[in-house]
């Protein structure tokens, strides 16, 4: 059982990309801490996060679509309300990146990943927070990157939209935190994911993003669980527009 601070008992969440990779370990970790669950899921399955939320004990509803779609941000803010009652939790996770070098990066790429990793973010938080508005509390977490603070290379549209992403993430507390809303962040180092395969499988990138890593390893999903449940809890009341680094001390270097 969490403690008091940390309990989500009661609480209703929706984390999009929960079928996997850091949405899926974000899902879990909530459960864990006591929160009804509801995921987005387009390309993958999400039998996997549902069947762990449920051994839990806990409660997990799947909403199929594409979140880059006109009227998806409404539609699943909706259901959620409708099956859990309310939303108190909204964790912005989905995201996609496109790699190529910048002169030939292409006009869709850039337009689809900005469709999905800014658009969608900016209309789910509308969405999500008109609800929390009327109910006077909210917490809504954005997935930054360590690339809403740096270049990186050959990711141009993935930068653009992340530092976006931290942008958005103080715009929004600006105007919300007086009115019962949190609205925080979270920037993943260099994460075991589906995102982050063409890096690890590339063996002089491997070698050099490790050598750069005080902590000596790549980071888990399951690394974010926590920074996740903090932000999403009473231990973060009087914590407003912040980006919290999980990155094993790659901004320290």
């Amino acid at each position: 059982m969490a403690a008091p601070l940390f309990s989500l008992a009661g609480r209703s969440a929706l984390v999009t990309g929960g079928a996997s990779g850091i949405g899926q370990a974000i899902a879990v970790a909530l459960a864990q801490a006591g929160a009804r669950v509801a995921i987005t899921a387009n390309r993958q399955p999400a039998d996997d996060t549902i069947a762990q939320v449920r051994a839990l004990g806990g409660d997990c509803l799947a909403l199929p679509g594409n979140l880059a779609e006109p009227g998806a941000a409404a539609a699943v803010v909706g259901a959620t309300v409708e099956a859990f009652g309310g939303l108190d939790i909204l964790v912005n996770n989905a995201g996609i990146i496109r790699r190529a070098d910048a002169e030939v990066h292409a006009e869709s790429d850039w337009h689809d990943v900005l469709d999905l990793n800014l658009n969608a973010v900016w209309q789910l938080s509308q969405q999500a927070g008109r609800q929390m508005l009327m109910q006077a509390h909210g917490k809504i977490i954005n997935i930054a990157s360590l690339l809403s603070f740096q270049g990186g290379i050959r990711v141009p549209s993935y930068t653009a939209s992340k530092h976006a992403v931290l942008g958005l993430t103080r715009a929004l507390a600006n105007e919300w935190a007086s009115r019962g809303v949190n609205v925080n962040a979270i920037a993943p180092g260099y994460i075991e994911t589906a995102n982050t395969a063409a890096l690890r499988a590339d063996e002089e990138r491997q070698r050099q993003i490790l050598e750069r890593i005080p902590a000596g390893r790549w980071g888990r999903a399951q690394d974010l669980g926590g920074a996740a449940v903090f932000l999403a809890s009473d231990a973060s009341a009087y914590v407003h527009g912040q980006v919290l680094a999980v990155d094993g001390g790659w901004l320290a270097r």
